[in-house]
């Protein structure tokens, strides 16, 4: 029997029983409690945090977000922890699947009105419907077909004869001849690992239109057998003109694959799984965001990695990787995101900064210097009551000065960037 558990980020989950409806705790069984100790135990090994464990009955999550099923059913949903007003688990959803798209690069097919219904449905639920849809229209658009070598022995004359072949029969078969022939059939990469994906939507999918659609789906595609070598079968994937229309399906069908995840979730269990860091999607949607902003003579470099800390036996050490660098010809800007709320209310508290992040804008603002200027440092938080307008002005000393800077997620707009001079259009 599958349960399904919703939460935000930093929730806590428990084996204690919890009231129902709070966001911020939750109650998991004992087998689900475990599996995801030892799940955090193998993140912890690859240097990243997925939860912390309080006492033995206590589990922390971090800061990702998305959907995980343990081995026992439970299908755990982690949303973030941006909407206030009622603990709106649509708009949390909406903003997810938003930062998603924006992340990978996904351009959902909205086919009609009735696709609202389903707006409101949990993340993998929204990724097996967009699947769906693009395989839908696919298959309308004509699937690709392909020759394939055929090596066979028949006792007729079909194609090629193979000389050789034919000379090592036995006499007793020498009525009988070897041949070779192409045969135009539709088992290529891309239809089998589509195959592939279709079968395993068909089998976890909850929503009865999706197991409908997807049912369809697998009659259409019966001849063509699924991927046994995923990895290989994705190398093999064609980009060429004639495979154009099947470009925007291959998103959809690696996240299904759980192979175009910023986490994807290994092992001997292959739930439906999709789990992304939350500061990985706030920084890559505020990246594209700038970027469609700038001014023509603007230039955006993501991850800039064209200054070290220090150098070492004539070898830089300690590589500085500012998440967004923009240059024009006269002035640079050196911004970082960070997925933080931050307090302007608790001036007291440093309205909930962290040093080190200062101390970081401080190296960049030293090492990115262009033609001896000191560039701008700007520090992106996301926009919350909270946090709606900038902060006074951080002085370094020597003409260096941080801003920090609140970004509307709902409204797609950075705000009082007039005070960085920021060179938009």
């Amino acid at each position: 029997m599958s349960i399904s558990v919703l939460v935000r980020e930093y929730a806590r989950l428990t084996t204690a029983a919890v009231p129902s409806g709070n966001l911020d705790c939750a109650q998991i069984s004992e087998s689900a409690f475990d599996w995801l100790c030892d799940l955090s135990a193998s993140f912890n090994r690859s240097g990243a945090t997925l939860l912390q464990v309080e006492g033995r009955q206590s589990l922390k999550w971090d800061s990702y977000v998305g959907v995980i099923e343990t081995p026992c059913g439970t299908r755990l949903e982690i949303l973030p922890k941006h909407i206030e007003q009622d603990a709106c688990v649509r708009r949390s959803r909406a903003l997810l699947r938003k930062l998603i798209q924006a992340a990978l690069s996904l351009k959902p097919r909205q086919v009609s009105v009735t696709g609202l219904e389903l707006f409101d449905a949990p993340l993998t639920e929204w990724v097996m419907g967009q699947f769906l849809t693009e395989l839908d229209v696919l298959i309308k658009r004509g699937i690709r077909f392909d020759y394939k070598r055929v090596e066979e022995e028949q006792r007729f004359l079909r194609g090629q004869l193979n000389v050789i072949g034919q000379l090592r029969q036995p006499l007793s078969r020498q009525h009988h001849f070897q041949l070779r022939h192409d045969v135009y059939l539709p088992n290529r990469a891309e239809n089998r690992l589509l195959k592939l994906a279709l079968e395993r939507v068909a089998k976890v999918t909850r929503e009865p239109a999706h197991w409908r659609l997807a049912n369809e789906l697998r009659t259409l595609l019966a001849e063509i057998p699924a991927s046994r070598q995923v990895q290989e079968d994705l190398r093999l994937w064609s980009f060429d003109r004639l495979m154009a229309h099947y470009r925007a399906i291959k998103p959809w069908c690696e996240l299904i694959l759980n192979h175009q995840m910023p986490v994807a979730v290994q092992g001997e269990w292959k739930g439906m799984s999709l789990l992304f860091p939350m500061e990985r999607l706030f920084e890559n949607y505020v990246e594209q965001w700038l970027d469609s902003q700038l001014k023509p003579d603007a230039k955006l470099t993501k991850q800039a990695a064209g200054a070290v800390l220090c150098r070492h036996n004539e070898k830089g050490m300690f590589r500085l990787r500012p998440d967004i660098l923009i240059d024009t010809p006269d002035q640079r800007w050196v911004m970082d995101t960070k997925w933080k709320r931050i307090d302007q209310r608790n001036a007291k508290q440093n309205y909930n900064l962290s040093q080190s992040d200062f101390y970081q804008l401080f190296a960049y603002g030293h090492k990115y210097q262009k033609g001896g200027q000191v560039p701008k440092l700007v520090l992106i938080y996301p926009y919350w009551a909270g946090f709606q307008h900038a902060l006074p002005v951080f002085d370094y000393g020597g003409g260096m000065q941080l801003c920090a800077l609140p970004f509307d997620l709902d409204k797609d707009c950075l705000l009082d960037a007039d005070t960085v001079q920021v060179p938009f259009l």
